[in-house]
């Protein structure tokens, strides 16, 4: 069977965990694992171009049996070649490209043109969909507690404070039940106004932001993603409703349903100095309800 010329099909930006697809495609790789490409899938790969939430793990089921899903990754179809993972040399959705998700299969590898189910492991999802959306409040409640550390006009985030989290992120990962941001305040953003003062007292910062989380859990709110089509290319869009209004920031990650799923969310930070630049570290640990 020929390499897909359609873009997959995910259900998981919905909630769902398991999913029935046709095998469409499969590659046997040198680490002895298989990518196998389906037309549609519950699983979540891990992004390429900002991998800040890891794969989905979990099972594939067919007629040839069961085999482990070790992890997702995207893929990009071009001139009859499928590019993996870090391999793919463009960004999803270039023009001209068909995107899939590969399940990276250990094991009896399924036939080309089976129906068979993924099921994504429920737990690991709800445990990254806890550390994602706890993530994207944590870097808001930052932008509110540093938003008088800037001396000058700047980008907003989604709240209306100054986008600290947007200019300064270098690195975000997130893991079960939370994730941990490294931020850089070099030159660079000291000329568009940010005063590094306003990381003198950390402890403060940290003690108003925690104080914005914990009055977003108190109050609940509804979290969900739009998107425009079905696609894996599709855009996509992390929404809460938060006591200022509702909040919207690009996101292709899984999330909770609700803030009332949490019993609290907490920042930890960190300063070192590296290279005349200061490196501030963000941990953040959901508790669930």
């Amino acid at each position: 069977m020929a390499l897909p010329s359609h873009d997959t099909l995910v259900s998981y930006p919905d909630g769902a965990t398991v999913s029935t697809g046709t095998v469409l495609h499969v590659e046997p790789l040198d680490d002895g694992l298989s990518a196998v490409i389906l037309d549609t899938t519950a699983f979540h790969p891990v992004d390429t171009a900002w991998p800040d939430q890891p794969s989905d793990r979990g099972v594939l089921r067919g007629p040839s049996g069961e085999a482990r899903i070790e992890r997702a990754v995207m893929g990009g179809i071009r001139d009859g070649a499928l590019h993996l993972g870090r391999e793919l040399p463009v960004r999803t959705g270039t023009e001209g490209w068909t995107f899939v998700v590969a399940h990276l299969v250990d094991g009896a590898a399924p036939a080309e043109g089976e129906s068979v189910e993924v099921v994504a492991d429920a737990e690991l999802r709800a445990a990254l969909c806890a550390g994602h959306t706890a993530c994207h409040l944590a870097s808001l409640a930052l932008d509110g507690a540093l938003a008088d550390s800037w001396t000058k006009e700047t980008p907003v985030d989604a709240l209306g404070h100054p986008a600290f989290d947007q200019l300064a992120i270098v690195t975000s990962r997130i893991h079960e039940h939370g994730s941990i941001d490294t931020y850089r305040i070099g030159k660079s953003l000291r000329r568009k106004g940010f005063a590094p003062a306003g990381l003198d007292d950390l402890d403060a910062v940290a003690a108003r932001a925690n104080a914005l989380l914990a009055d977003w859990v108190s109050r609940g709110g509804r979290v969900r993603i739009e998107r425009d089509h079905d696609a894996i290319t599709a855009r996509r869009t992390w929404v809460c409703a938060l006591p200022d209004g509702e909040v919207r920031i690009p996101c292709g990650g899984t999330h909770v349903d609700d803030l009332s799923a949490f019993a609290g969310i907490e920042v930890v930070l960190e300063r070192s100095d590296v290279d005349g630049a200061i490196e501030l570290l963000m941990t953040t640990t959901a508790r669930m309800a």
